[in-house]
């Protein structure tokens, strides 16, 4: 639990992405909150700088639930930050920022290896509830 406290609260929070190989599996397996998984630490960490590319103040800053049991540990805790900058539309524009914060519950679900890192990972959170607080829905 150690490793994961900080990995959120460190690592992600601060956007220290070279770090990520110290909880993260080489061949990781990221599920995602809108049904989509990757494949491989490198594209978990472009997704993770596109979600900071327009909200780089993004955090974590507590897990006020924490489950671990042989392989496979759970966490909660409230991701929050700011829409200050143009995000990626996906189809080659960009949403310009609407300047309001948001401050959403998240689970994340990890499967752990011998080696001490995470092979498969799932990120829980409620997109709608997410894009409302960001003017998007």
């Amino acid at each position: 639990m150690q490793t994961f406290d900080e990995l959120d609260f460190d690592v992600f929070s601060n956007a220290d992405w070279a770090r990520l190989d110290e909880s993260h599996a080489r061949n990781i397996r990221a599920h995602w909150p809108d049904g989509h998984y990757t494949d491989g630490l490198d594209q978990h960490i472009a997704d993770l700088v596109a979600l900071f590319a327009w909200a780089p103040n993004t955090r974590i800053k507590s897990h006020p639930i924490r489950i671990a049991m042989n392989e496979l540990t759970a966490v909660t805790g409230v991701m929050q930050g700011t829409f200050t900058r143009p995000m990626a539309d996906g189809k080659g524009g960009f949403i310009q920022p609407t300047g309001k914060k948001y401050a959403i519950n998240m689970a994340t679900v990890g499967i752990w290896n011998r080696q001490g890192v995470m092979d498969e990972e799932f990120l829980f959170w409620d997109n709608q509830t997410f894009y409302q607080q960001i003017g998007l829905a």
